[in-house]
């Protein structure tokens, strides 16, 4: 008995050890629930950094974000921005369900990163690395988390660079997570997220602990879309007995029965080096004609659209981003509103960003994108042009569309596409005194009309000096009036002197049409701008939206500050009603 004993307990060794054996030999799996929520994980971190990078991409100094432009992608960007990050509010919070519902909470424990200090084999050094690899993804994760959230409700500054940072050091992350699960057991250990494996069931586990984990994950996300869409601001249109009169101070006393929105906008060109500016936003109607008022902060008073300055060898424009269709020197101030039925992020989902956001179509000179509509629906769009305009009480009727048929100048990049973003049916006042400037042209411009009197209009433009964050002189104007100018010859370019500045901007007539359809007056005062502008509620036509009670609308705006393309924006739309 004792040998039979004995040879039953060899044989139940060695099966042991053979089973040991074959664990040890067969690859490494890991549990459904973590395989699945690791590469939803994976999804929405990549996409909302490689989004990010994107956006980043856009800003006018960003080198490294450039260099990677090329292979980002393009095209409607903030819109899958915001929801990669909306993703990772659910995964976040469902994987630190799912550790303590299946009782895996200890396979991350702190505790692990101990044997960094400890003389131990490399591989379990390796594990401990992998441990503080998690808690750090988890702290960047929730940093990158509290800064967008931030610059979502329109902080820029320090917090889109801290922002922009961490998306870097994410970047960087991705290639130490995966290295140092390699050097922890190879290859192997790196597929093992490809191997699934039921949960190993212990006392620990709680009822279907996948299942409980997504449930809680849609809570907490559903929780964070419905907090940001319960706390936008909305923007009531008061309804007044008689209007306002229209100073461009807000001095009429109806404007304090309308109840200000503030509207933070960030990461625009200059205003004082932040790229921020805060705009007050009131609203009234008086039944037949709705009446705005914008108060924003600018801490210069900017007039100079591309003004041209004659040298020996001829006039030059005096933006070298001119030819890029994206000056941001020596141009003049703006303010873009529009009005949409679509709520949805980045401008009404009407911004795409990329090289060549439309194939087919010419690309955008600038290589930042285009504004256009891709569901048929049309964006209105009202334009304050401090000089094209501006001053003499226009407001240009814009509109954001489809992506129009490009004309043949266009396709030879003789003039610029600009995607869906057009102007309403109708003439401008306002023309260019050059030809158009090619992206690499360098030399001299082509004038088209001369001052009939060079020492009168220089006189015009009143005070001012070529650095482009002074301000412009209050009684000067940066554009010339048809009637006081000629046509260009030799012969009246002969007369003026080297180094005689002119403006870029020629005023001839009226605007007329439905390009014509609002109007507006405004100053600046002590660092800011106010416009008070005007327009008929009902639509003038198909590019109009009407303001009707009881019809939501959903607005933006955008502070230009002596910048052509990059202005100051922000992402949650206001929502506009009217009163009855």
């Amino acid at each position: 008995m004792n040998d039979v004993t004995a040879r039953t307990n060899a044989d139940a060794l060695t099966e042991k050890r053979l089973a040991q054996t074959k664990t040890r030999e067969s690859p490494p799996r890991t549990d459904v629930g973590t395989i699945a929520l690791h590469w939803a994980t994976a999804v929405a971190f990549v996409v909302s950094l490689v989004t990010g990078i994107r956006i980043a991409a856009d800003a006018l100094h960003a080198p490294f974000s450039k260099w990677l432009a090329p292979v980002l992608p393009q095209g409607e960007i903030f819109s899958w921005h915001f929801l990669g990050g909306l993703a990772l509010f659910f995964c976040g919070s469902a994987y630190v369900a799912y550790l303590a519902r299946s009782g895996l909470l200890e396979r991350n424990s702190p505790k692990k990163t101990r044997i960094l200090t400890m003389r131990a084999p490399a591989r379990l050094k390796w594990g401990a690395v992998n441990v503080f690899l998690h808690w750090f993804v988890y702290a960047l994760v929730i940093f990158l988390t509290g800064t967008g959230v931030m610059m979502y409700l329109g902080y820029g500054g320090w917090w889109a660079y801290l922002h922009s940072i961490a998306a870097f050091v994410a970047l960087a992350y991705i290639f130490a997570h995966v290295a140092a699960h390699y050097f922890y057991g190879g290859w192997q250990q790196i597929f093992r997220v490809f191997r699934p494996t039921p949960l190993a069931i212990t006392k620990a586990v709680r009822p279907r602990p996948l299942l409980g984990a997504a449930a809680i994950g849609v809570a907490v996300a559903c929780g964070v879309a419905g907090l940001d869409w319960a706390t936008r601001d909305t923007l009531v249109i008061a309804r007044v007995s008689a209007a306002p009169k229209l100073d461009g101070a807000m001095g009429d006393p109806a404007w304090s029965r309308a109840l200000p929105v503030f509207i933070r906008t960030q990461q625009g060109a200059n205003l004082g080096g932040s790229g921020e500016s805060l705009v007050e936003v009131r609203a009234l109607h008086d039944g037949q004609k709705i009446y705005f008022a914008f108060r924003w902060e600018d801490p210069t008073r900017s007039l100079r659209r591309i003004p041209i300055i004659k040298q020996e060898d001829g006039w030059h424009a005096l933006d070298e981003r001119a030819g890029l269709q994206d000056a941001s020197d020596l141009y003049e101030d703006k303010l873009a509103v529009i009005f949409s039925d679509n709520p949805s992020l980045g401008g009404a989902g009407a911004t795409d960003l990329g090289a060549d956001p439309l194939p087919g179509k010419p690309m955008p000179i600038n290589g930042r994108g285009f504004h256009f509509t891709t569901d048929g629906s049309y964006i209105d769009m009202w334009q304050w042009k401090a000089s094209r305009g501006g001053m003499l009480g226009r407001v240009d009727s814009q509109y954001i569309g489809p992506p129009y048929a490009p004309t043949l100048d266009e396709q030879n990049y003789n003039a610029r596409y600009q995607g869906g973003y057009w102007n309403k049916p109708g003439r401008s006042l306002y023309s260019y005194n050059f030809k158009f400037i090619h992206r690499d042209d360098k030399g001299p411009v082509t004038v088209l009309r001369l001052p009939k009197d060079w020492k009168a209009q220089v006189a015009a433009l009143g005070k001012f000096d070529l650095d482009p964050n002074s301000s412009d002189d209050e009684s000067g104007r940066w554009y010339m009036f048809d009637w006081e100018s000629e046509p260009y010859t030799p012969e009246a370019d002969a007369r003026i002197p080297v180094g005689t500045v002119l403006p870029g901007v020629i005023i001839a007539g009226d605007t007329e049409g439905e390009r014509a359809n609002v109007t507006g007056v405004s100053k600046w005062s002590n660092g800011h701008w106010t416009l008070e502008l005007t327009r008929n509620m009902k639509s003038d036509g198909r590019y109009d939206k009407a303001f009707v009670p009881g019809r939501d609308l959903y607005m933006w705006v955008a502070v230009f500050d002596h910048a052509q393309t990059r202005h100051a924006t922000h992402n949650r739309p206001v929502r506009v009603v009217s009163q009855k």
